[in-house]
């Protein structure tokens, strides 16, 4: 017997989804004709935290409220514990699969520096993650490392977050606002987030009161995004710029910390260069894609250990 799942489309048939070849077998979505997309590139180049490599090469993360599990070769994703309609509603946006990342390359390689970067991070793609969560991760990151960054991120969401479940393994999804505003910071320090914990409950406290609306810095221009999201603690230029790049609000950021501008200063400016002068650079030199040409820089130079 076939099973109909929606539009028409039956487990083992194939439909056409805006360029890409899609079927469903059981409950993963196979996507083919996909370009510009490695999974070790993307989930491992800095700007997710939840997502964690299993012994396939495959990976597991949770997102926008759901577990799944990513692998990709020869141009096949493959999305598992899911359905065509969370690829429509969720995943299609959330991997970007809308944009033509050959095109942005183009863009964005003026240079051999930057030909260097996008041939070693071919395969980045800039998730669409939640806003919040972001905000929070990122608060979570300054300072610290990738690893406990994920343990801390981690940790919130299983004493906040509901409970998901994949293959009889439990995880569970980032907490909402007020969940966490309601918490304080006794109970946030077993979380590990250190001096950060009384930033997490207050920037809480404020998207809970509608002090700063999130939803509301896509209509803002960039530099007045910006000047918002550091309203709140422990939000800087360099984490405002993260939160707006890797939330998929602003791509015409450039975030910069002292390492990048260390790394722009070897690779670029041969001497040291000043935050500002950075940020001008980017804005002019690459322009409303700055965000990307970031990401193919920064994870470039962190594997080959360029400004340290």
């Amino acid at each position: 017997m076939k099973i109909v799942i929606n539009d028409n489309m039956e487990y083992g048939d194939d439909m056409e989804y805006k360029g890409y070849k899609i079927s469903q077998e059981e409950n993963s979505i196979i996507v083919e004709n996909i370009k510009d997309f490695n999974a070790v590139h993307t989930f491992e180049c800095g700007q997710c935290f939840r997502w964690i490599r299993q012994e396939d090469g495959s990976y597991t993360g949770v997102a926008k409220g759901k577990v799944i599990n990513v692998s990709i070769d020869d141009g096949v994703l493959v999305l598992k514990n899911t359905n065509l309609e969370d690829f429509k509603n969720i995943w299609f946006d959330y991997f970007d699969l809308g944009r033509d990342y050959g095109q942005v390359k183009e863009a964005v390689m003026k240079d051999d520096i930057m030909q260097k970067a996008i041939d070693f991070g071919w395969g980045i793609r800039l998730l669409k993650q939640d806003i919040w969560e972001t905000l929070i991760s990122f608060i979570i990151s300054a300072n610290n490392r990738i690893p406990r960054i994920m343990k801390t991120v981690e940790i919130i969401a299983r004493l906040y977050g509901d409970e998901l479940m994949m293959d009889g393994n439990k995880y569970y999804s980032f907490p909402d606002v007020n969940k966490l505003a309601q918490s304080n910071v006794e109970e946030l320090e077993v979380c590990k987030g250190g001096f950060r914990c009384k930033y997490i409950l207050n920037s809480s406290q404020m998207v809970s009161v509608g002090q700063v609306d999130l939803k509301q810095l896509s209509q803002m221009d960039t530099d007045s995004a910006r000047e918002e999201l550091m309203k709140f603690p422990g939000v800087g230029p360099k984490v405002a710029d993260c939160v707006l790049l890797y939330s998929g609000t602003k791509y015409d950021v450039f975030p910069t910390d002292v390492w990048v501008r260390r790394v722009m200063g070897e690779l670029y400016f041969k001497r040291e260069a000043g935050f500002g002068e950075i940020q001008k650079f980017a804005r002019e030199y690459f322009g409303d894609l700055a965000g990307f040409a970031q990401q193919y820089l920064f994870y470039y130079a962190r594997e080959n250990k360029i400004g340290t």
